[in-house]
């Protein structure tokens, strides 16, 4: 049995905002992987720190910030 894993982030703004316009993409994309072999399973969230930069003697110092990603899980 194969797994692909593929980051999903919906495309959205102030006119397109709404949950159907997300649902829509999210279908899109299943259908998409569908159409070769894959099986969606589930969406998996994935938290992530990413670390901060102290900079050079401190100018230019970025503060670490936590990363969410949702992921699409498929089988073949």
């Amino acid at each position: 049995m194969e797994y692909k894993v593929i980051p999903f982030t919906a495309q959205i703004d102030h006119k397109t905002g709404s949950s159907k316009h997300v649902s829509v993409q999210l279908e899109q994309l299943i259908n998409k992987y569908s159409k070769q072999g894959w099986t969606y399973i589930k969406m998996e969230t994935a938290t992530n720190h990413v670390a901060g930069n102290e900079g050079c003697f401190g100018l230019g110092a970025k503060p670490g910030f936590t990363l969410v990603s949702n992921m699409l899980v498929f089988k073949k």
